[in-house]
């Protein structure tokens, strides 16, 4: 293996090692209450109901931005149906709904369980609500 000019020779045990840290350093998934969203090797990620093992249960997207780019593209406030618009079908568009309004990287709350409703924020709104849960 050559980086940066230098010679490196490795085990093929060692070699094995670095490719399985390489793996597990390229994808991650965060928990949290009723989903979960995984970024996966290929640079997909995946958004699944918390404790589900079946793909019945999950939304994949090209990258992490193609989710951002539908949520920027939602209404202020929204439902399933609005996510239903955008091509989502069945139970995936209340899970993307639950995930939008848990995932602390989007701008929103569920503001209502039936119909599940979720209403943006103003981001400002959302930093300052993370600066006084990290000064507790």
């Amino acid at each position: 293996m050559d980086i940066d000019g230098e010679t490196f020779e490795l085990s093929r045990e060692t070699a094995t090692d670095l490719q399985d840290a390489v793996g597990d350093a390229l994808t991650e998934r965060r928990e949290f209450f009723r989903t979960a969203g995984t970024f996966r090797e290929d640079g997909s990620y995946e958004v699944s109901r918390r404790s589900a093992d079946s793909a019945g249960n999950a939304k994949v997207f090209r990258t992490f931005d193609a989710m951002a780019r539908l949520f920027a593209r939602l209404p202020e406030t929204f439902t399933a149906e609005d996510v239903g618009r955008t091509g989502i079908t069945g139970s995936r568009r209340h899970l993307l709904v639950r995930h939008f309004g848990e995932h602390p990287d989007f701008p929103c709350r569920i503001s209502s369980r039936n119909p599940l409703t979720a209403e943006k924020e103003e981001e400002t709104a959302v930093a300052m609500d993370k600066t006084e849960v990290g000064a507790d």
